[in-house]
């Protein structure tokens, strides 16, 4: 766990039509031939990803997307893919040539304006033709500044986009938040209840396990870890109680039996809950579990894909948990990785992971989209604490329930 997760990184989209020459300011940025540069429009099929230290910024993803214009059945095929990168956006560049904005362009700022999403322009191609005076203004009715660029002079194009998105980049970019920040303070003790079952990664802690070790390292506090089964040691050892503890889902029941209740417990799957989506909504969205019926569907969704085992949590744990709360005949279906479902009306409840892989925009957009579509949306932490029982107590440390019970 060497480098900034994706998942924590500003994500920067590249649109616009086939030809524009995404392809050439992605290879520019990174000073790497990453995507394939033709002057045969479509060359860009998939969403091409780059991850990198783009300093003074610091951690960022460039996607490069296929032509908002292509044409044809596989062309309607990833302008979809391209349209699925909006959910992941952080900061949008439109990039144009000498023909300036036409509605291709117009449609994908007032997408981007839709979803807050900061939007720059560049008119590339400035060696080969220039654009007109016309056509400049109709292109800074929508962007004051667009970026006239020439990637001959690589140097200056990326030092000039650098300006602009540091003044548009979101605060939370620039100085991220503390995960738990608010919630505790230097010299705090916290225990970290890690299973090591057969879900865990060999020779390493999962994402959400490293990242909020390393946030109260960062806060200064006093971090223990130990494993279910040497909890009750654990604390016994300790001269004053833990300001909190924080455990892996799965082992809720066990864990809260040994922590005695004045003691504040959570979960990091609720961590990343708050983190990364909306904990109301999701406190809100378990609640639905009790109304569910026989032969109702629920979707589950992951963000990444990976290779299930005998006892998985999506496809084992949860889908007893509720049927033993339910006691319901229940249908789950599955979903992974980035792309998310359209026809979200012929569920009855939305589970989603953690997100560790995933970045809060995302996480948002799926919130929003499940709100659209009237479904209740919850996260597996969440789920399982109502399954279990504690709900309430699992998210009292984040003082949330005197607006939504």
């Amino acid at each position: 766990m060497l480098s900034t997760p994706k998942a924590n990184r500003l994500h920067i989209g590249i649109f616009g039509k086939r030809n524009a020459g995404k392809s050439s300011l992605l290879n520019a940025l990174v000073n790497q031939e990453i995507s394939i540069v033709s002057d045969i429009a479509g060359t860009t099929t998939d969403p091409v990803e780059k991850t990198m230290e783009f300093l003074p910024l610091g951690p960022v993803v460039f996607i490069d997307t296929a032509g908002i214009d292509d044409i044809g059945d596989l062309g309607e095929q990833r302008i979809e893919k391209t349209k699925k990168i909006f959910d992941r956006t952080d900061i949008a560049i439109i990039v144009c040539d000498y023909e300036g904005w036409d509605n291709y362009e117009k449609q994908l700022y007032e997408e981007f304006e839709s979803r807050n999403i900061p939007v720059l322009a560049i008119v590339n191609k400035q060696d080969i033709t220039p654009i007109n005076a016309d056509k400049l203004d109709e292109i800074t009715k929508y962007i004051k500044l667009p970026l006239l660029t020439s990637l001959k002079n690589n140097r200056e194009v990326i030092f000039r986009l650098k300006e602009q998105l540091i003044n548009v980049c979101p605060d939370d970019f620039i100085t991220p938040p503390s995960i738990l920040g608010d919630i505790v303070q230097p010299k705090d003790t916290v225990v970290l209840v890690i299973p090591v079952d057969k879900e865990a990664p060999k020779g390493r802690i999962i994402l959400p396990q490293v990242q909020v070790l390393r946030d109260l390292l960062d806060n200064r506090c006093k971090a223990f870890v130990t494993q279910e089964t040497e909890l009750k040691e654990a604390l016994d050892e300790l001269q004053n109680s833990p300001k909190l503890v924080i455990t892996d889902s799965q082992a809720f029941k066990e864990v809260a039996q040994d922590v005695a209740e004045e003691i504040p417990l959570t979960s990091f799957s609720i961590v990343f809950a708050r983190m990364k989506g909306d904990l109301k909504e999701f406190y809100k969205g378990a609640k639905a579990i009790d109304t569910l019926n026989d032969n109702d569907r629920v979707l589950i969704c992951e963000s990444c894909s990976h290779h299930q085992i005998e006892d998985d949590i999506a496809r084992v744990k949860i889908p007893r948990w509720i049927k033993n709360k339910t006691g319901k005949n229940i249908e789950f279906v599955y979903h992974s990785g980035h792309d998310f479902p359209d026809e979200l009306e012929q569920y009855k409840l939305l589970i989603h992971c953690g997100a560790c892989m995933t970045n809060r925009k995302e996480v948002l957009s799926r919130i929003m989209k499940c709100k659209k579509a009237n479904l209740p949306i919850t996260n597996y932490g969440i789920a399982i604490a109502h399954c279990t029982g504690i709900l309430k107590r699992a998210v009292k440390p984040f003082n949330i329930l005197d607006t939504v019970e």
